[in-house]
């Protein structure tokens, strides 16, 4: 099915059947709805470069990914998101460009996909406390969304997790169990995610009458490996801790290893709880789930994001739109009681 014989079903011209799948606005509503049905109806779509010509617009956006050796931003997380946001996109029939690029060319690639015309719109991963891109990304005058927040969280548009909230939650839970030694098992805290966490753990602690302590923090890039060998180091050292509380899925199954091979039997022994167990291909999801956990589905946030930057390029005198979601607290069988003495 093409435009012209859709035209000739509709007996429209098809100039008219064109402006009225493209929202042009000297079309009359009872005109447009009766071409949109008749497009559903025969199963139509519109050549993206022909519609591209009539609206000036890519139908495609941009996601620039960093490859890096001290963060890895493709992972299942990252999977996850993706697979969100390209629903959204499907549902209207834009496009995806990815853009990997290394650490010291991410500025030039956002400047490459708005003076070229690549991409109508931007999503923006993996957002640092100490953050250039959002004036960057004001001064070029694209659309964007942050999946996070930069340390500065007004005058753009963003969809987070309430992290900070998440940690202090998790940590206070434990704490009630009666655990006074928990650890935090943490990402790279020069994100912005992981800085708000880790500020979350602390203030649960406060909140409890426990003392910081450094040497029950860590913080490195969220591998299993390092998970395994922080837990390890920190279940042999004197008074260890009885409570772990993580940052991801990936990171819980680290930690179960390492609790697993000192001989400890995980909720009965050591406790923990995990954040991201909503994961396609790392789901916590039996009846009584393994893990403890925060959950926030990151398949969902990729929706979101992108529905709002979509908002955001039919609209471009919106005001920011701005989403902080809160995590909910599963229990499964990876907490209890510290044992007793």
């Amino acid at each position: 099915m093409n435009l012209k014989k859709l035209a000739e079903i509709l007996e429209l011209s098809p100039t008219t059947v064109s402006r009225a799948l493209n929202g042009f606005p000297e079309v009359s509503e009872a005109t447009r709805e009766r071409v949109q049905q008749a497009a559903s109806e025969h199963h139509y779509q519109p050549n993206a470069k022909a519609k591209g010509l009539a609206t000036g617009r890519t139908f495609a956006i941009g996601h620039v990914i960093p490859v890096s050796a001290g963060h890895e931003m493709v992972n299942p997380v990252f999977a996850d998101f993706l697979s969100g946001a390209s629903k959204a996109y499907l549902a209207a029939h834009y496009d995806m460009l990815l853009s990997l690029v290394d650490d010291d060319d991410e500025e030039s690639a956002y400047r490459n996909l708005t003076a070229r015309g690549r991409v109508d719109g931007i999503i923006v991963h993996g957002p640092k406390v100490d953050d250039s891109r959002l004036a960057l990304l004001q001064q070029l005058g694209v659309p964007f969304v942050v999946h996070g927040r930069m340390t500065e969280s007004a005058g753009y548009s963003w969809v987070d997790v309430n992290n900070e909230g998440a940690f202090s939650r998790g940590t206070s839970f434990l704490a009630d169990l009666g655990h006074e030694r928990i650890a935090l098992i943490n990402g790279l805290e020069s994100m912005v995610f992981a800085h708000h966490r880790r500020a979350g753990y602390i203030e649960g602690l406060a909140q409890h009458g426990l003392a910081i302590d450094e040497r029950l923090m860590a913080s490195a890039e969220m591998t299993e490996p390092y998970a395994y060998s922080r837990v390890a180091q920190m279940l042999q050292a004197d008074n260890a801790p009885t409570a772990f509380i993580v940052s991801s899925m990936i990171l819980a199954i680290g930690a179960r290893r390492a609790i697993e091979a000192q001989g400890l039997v995980l909720g009965r022994d050591v406790s923990l709880i995990a954040f991201d167990d909503d994961l396609s291909y790392l789901k916590d999801s039996e009846a009584v789930p393994q893990f403890t956990a925060l959950r926030s589905s990151v398949r969902e946030a990729g929706v979101q994001c992108a529905k709002n930057l979509l908002r955001l390029i039919d609209n471009p005198q919106s005001e920011p739109l701005q989403e902080l979601w809160e995590a909910s607290l599963i229990l499964g069988d990876s907490t209890a009681p510290p044992l007793k003495e």
